[in-house]
């Protein structure tokens, strides 16, 4: 089974590596290590779609947060995510999305973009011992007033089990709205922050105090204020580590007292979690007074 997932990480490498020039089942069958028919039937069974739907959701994801970040023309766009014409990009945008490429340029709104999950994070046990890790980086930083839009769930105190009841693709959605801080977080929210009947661990994006834009269906808005936060910071993982990376941090955390430096812990602000990612290292951070 094993090989197979490594397999499967390879191909998923490979497109992201390739994204923009054509990827055959040839390339993907190097890049696995097995035969084309082999190679498809692996990438069918473990990702659960083919290896050209999983090619045309990807570049039409990438090419969403173009148009919401960048001022370019739709045929620049259509072009450059394999398509050979603006009606064919149009009519898949169009599919994939519910919206047309033009009018989401000029305003863009939410939408529930395509997340790649390395098939080996999806697969990973979650109890090993990392000794990688070396060393956690520690730094004072400051969020400003701001207003967080979250996706609650039911009992979930952490990622998987919020997974489980709220399901994976809402990430996708909030990535394709503008954070203030560049990215969706997670969030432990404080008890004051909890609603009845929902989850103390939610998803969401950091927006301006002052956003009045849409808010997609099912979501709540939260504000919250000024607040100093510890940012604790592993060293860069390989993606098969990503449950001993975020252990190390959390051992870290445990371990840090914040009165060395003139603090203490603030329970009535939210700890907030980043997207684990390899090259940059787990990060979390805990709010402080």
């Amino acid at each position: 089974m094993q090989e197979q997932i490594d397999a499967v990480q390879r191909m998923q490498d490979y497109i992201e590596a390739h994204l923009q020039q054509n990827v055959t089942l040839a390339d993907l069958s190097g890049a696995s290590w097995y035969s084309p028919w082999y190679s498809y039937r692996l990438f069918c069974q473990w990702l659960n779609m083919t290896p050209s739907e999983y090619v045309r959701r990807l570049r039409l994801s990438k090419s969403a947060l173009r148009l919401r970040d960048e001022k370019v023309k739709i045929i620049d766009v259509a072009l450059d995510s394999g398509f050979s014409s603006v009606d064919g990009y149009q009519r898949a945008f169009y599919r994939e999305f519910g919206c047309n490429p033009g009018e989401y340029s000029q305003r863009p709104v939410p939408l529930y973009l395509f997340t790649p999950y390395g098939i080996k994070s999806s697969n990973m046990r979650r109890e090993t011992i990392m000794n990688e890790i070396k060393s956690v980086f520690i730094q004072v930083i400051e969020k400003p007033d701001r207003k967080v839009i979250i996706k609650r769930g039911i009992k979930a105190d952490e990622y998987f089990a919020y997974c489980e009841e709220v399901g994976c693709d809402v990430w996708g959605l909030l990535v394709s709205m503008k954070s203030i801080s560049g990215e969706p977080v997670c969030l432990w929210l404080p008890d004051k922050l909890i609603a009845v009947g929902t989850s103390k661990y939610v998803q969401g994006v950091e927006v301006a105090s002052n956003y009045d834009g849409p808010i997609p269906e099912g979501f709540d808005v939260i504000d919250l204020p000024k607040c100093k936060y510890l940012m604790f910071q592993g060293e860069p993982f390989k993606e098969e580590d990503y449950c001993e990376a975020i252990n190390a941090v959390w051992e870290a955390i445990k371990k840090y007292n914040p009165s060395s430096i003139g603090f203490e812990w603030d329970d009535q602000n939210p700890r907030i979690q980043l997207e684990p990612r390899g090259e940059r290292g787990y990060i979390e951070l805990m709010p402080i007074k």
